[in-house]
């Protein structure tokens, strides 16, 4: 039988390597600016050009490598941290598999300069396809330089599925985020298309991160210390107060020895310490680090080592909760004292043989509350309209006055008399707040349903689905329509992240298109000038807001089904919420426009917006 098992060839088994550990530009940023931090270095600076696609270039002032060690570094399984599989239980570093660099060489052309301290010459390679093309020695400063260019070039179908530079950006963005916090005792600079998007200064934990997250003036003042030790773990690093809380989930952060790792389970433990503290729907920052035993974790579970299998998980869930509470608890308890405060009581000082007086109340003997005719602002046996009389007596009124009904008399008016005609109601907006909120054919249950009978029994309607559904077929229109924007008389500026500002302007056409008129107004900060025009009580900076917080949520769509994912984000960031009150006429607007809609039995996600419970299931309810 002929035989039929071969051994790849190593170029082959490096690509089979890089589609788990490179996925992205982002992940060619992340492996060369951890190693560059393993090399010891206080400064790194990266450039890209079109979000990593066409170049990423990391430069560090780290030991650099020998001639020998430079060519050894991008063959696979090359590492300076592992002699023996004891060294896996005791590593205190980013990388040491060994398979990053042979990865990246397999699907870029790579270009290497590097030198060590003691070398007067340093080493410049040329890779290409995982083929050396060209080493020979150079002059170069100490420390390494390693430019990747034209990213999964020999991979057509890997970069096809690249996503659009705005998004590409907001995960280089995030990777640097993450190892800035890791080590802000290391200078780091980010270079995007020759532009500089941001600095960061060698400092402390809380400088770094007020740092990057400086758009949030508020963030400095309103971080809260937490840290605890055991035997199990070390914990320390910094919470938001409840106040900051908000839908924004890019500052949830946890490190474990100084490695970012993702874990549901622990994020639990620090939400489930915030409790009835924050709104349903927003959510704290956080910057937790635990310091664990290496030999009691697993960090090569995950291609990416994102994913830490721990020893003691459940322990380490309850310290972390623990920790958290308390330092909530300590800042419930702390005075705030405004020492700047304009508003000072004065309370006079009592000058000696000065007689103290009792206060005196003024006090109705005859007063009963179940009396009928009862008097205002007379004690009892005057007349029941004389002190209303009173209060109005100095109003100038002639007998057309409505408040004048002819000789002494006086009608007082009452909100629960006043009527509204029908054309009037008509007219009101869905998100006008109301009181009544069980009415005629309509009722409101708990604020998220709308119930109304129906020919083949009881409808009920999502009142949040189904105001999406109509918002959104009025955008999609809006963009074939060009739809009018309500302008703002005092225009609202916001300061973005790099990503997010650049996310937002590469939609602003669109954007406009749909009524929200924002415009770009330099370093990084946006201008709302306008917002669609059926917007009425939505601020529009949570609009903004809110809407990038949506389409980060949906960007593996954003770049396949441009105008839908829009279209649908702007809906959800524009929708009345869960709990709102309606009352009659805005709950029958509502169901009127939602079944005028093309599609009214789904929203835009694809979920239903309502349904119909049939009278035999409510016979059989009944047991009829």
């Amino acid at each position: 039988m002929k035989n039929i098992i071969q051994v790849l060839p190593d170029s082959v088994a490096n690509q089979i390597a890089a589609g788990e550990v490179i996925q992205r530009p982002a992940s060619v940023v992340k492996e060369l600016v951890e190693n560059a931090i393993d090399a010891g270095a206080t400064v790194a600076t990266v450039i890209a050009k079109e979000a990593g696609k066409t170049l990423i270039q990391v430069v560090d002032n780290g030991s650099g490598m020998s001639e020998v060690d430079a060519r050894l570094a991008f063959e696979r399984h090359a590492t300076s941290k592992i002699r023996s599989a004891a060294d896996l239980l005791a590593l205190n570093t980013f990388g040491f598999r060994g398979e990053a660099l042979a990865s990246i060489v397999s699907i870029a052309e790579v270009e290497v300069k590097t030198r060590t301290a003691d070398n007067e010459a340093g080493t410049h390679l040329l890779i290409r396809g995982s083929i050396v093309e060209k080493q020979e020695a150079t002059a170069c400063p100490q420390g390494t330089s390693i430019a990747v260019k034209n990213l999964f070039y020999n991979v057509p179908a890997r970069r096809k599925f690249l996503k659009t530079d705005a998004v590409e950006l907001r995960h280089i963005e995030a990777e640097l985020r993450r190892v800035a916090l890791c080590h802000p005792e290391v200078g780091l600079t980010f270079w995007h298309n020759g532009k500089k998007e941001f600095e960061l200064a060698a400092s402390g934990l809380k400088q770094r991160i007020v740092a990057m997250f400086g758009a949030n003036k508020a963030i400095k003042k309103g971080l809260i210390d937490v840290e605890t030790k055991t035997h199990v773990i070390n914990l320390h690093g910094f919470i938001s107060v409840p106040e900051l809380a908000a839908k924004d989930q890019d500052k949830q952060l946890l490190f474990v020895n100084n490695r970012y790792f993702q874990s549901p389970y622990f994020r639990s433990a620090i939400l489930r310490a915030y409790e009835q503290l924050i709104p349903q729907g927003n959510y704290p920052s956080y910057f937790v680090y635990l310091d664990v035993d290496p030999s009691r974790i697993d960090v090569n579970i995950h291609p990416a080592k994102i994913e830490i299998k721990f020893e003691d998980e459940q322990v380490i869930w309850q310290i972390v909760n623990a920790a958290v509470r308390e330092s909530l608890g300590k800042y419930a308890l702390a005075p705030t004292i405004d020492f700047e405060g304009a508003e000072v009581i004065n309370i006079p000082a009592l000058r000696p043989g000065t007689a103290v007086r009792v206060p005196q109340i003024d006090i109705d003997p005859t007063y009963n509350p179940f009396k009928p005719n009862l008097s205002f602002g007379k004690k009892s046996g005057g007349s029941s309209t004389s002190g209303y009389r009173d209060v109005y007596s100095a109003i100038p009124m002639d007998e057309a006055h409505p408040f004048h009904q002819g000789g002494d008399e006086i009608i007082i008016p009452s909100k629960l008399n006043l009527q509204h005609d029908e054309a009037e109601q008509q007219q009101l907006s869905l998100v006008q707040p109301a009181t009544a909120t069980t009415s005629g054919t309509f009722i409101q249950l708990k604020g998220k349903y709308i119930l109304t009978p129906a020919k083949l029994g009881l409808m009920v309607v999502d009142q949040v689905r189904a105001h999406k559904r109509m918002l959104y077929e009025e955008l999609l229109q809006s963009m074939q329509t060009e739809g009018v924007a309500q302008q703002e008389l005092f225009p609202q500026t916001i300061e973005l992240s790099t990503a997010d500002y650049t996310l937002i302007m590469s939609l602003a056409d669109e954007l406009n298109q749909m009524g929200l008129d924002v415009r770009d107004f330099g370093n990084q900060t946006v201008v709302v000038q306008g917002i669609p025009a059926f917007t009425l009580d939505k601020n529009p900076k949570e609009l903004v807001l809110e809407l990038i917080e949506q389409l980060k949520a949906d960007e593996k769509e954003l770049s396949e089904n441009h105008r839908h994912i829009l279209a649908a984000s702007m809906a959800s960031s524009m929708a009345i919420p869960a709990g709102k009150a309606l009352g009659e006429t805005e709950m029958k607007t509502l169901v009127a426009q939602l079944l005028a809609c093309t599609s009214p039995d789904i929203c835009p996600n694809g979920k239903p917006t309502m349904t119909i419970i049939s009278t035999e299931e409510i016979d059989k309810k009944f047991l009829k």
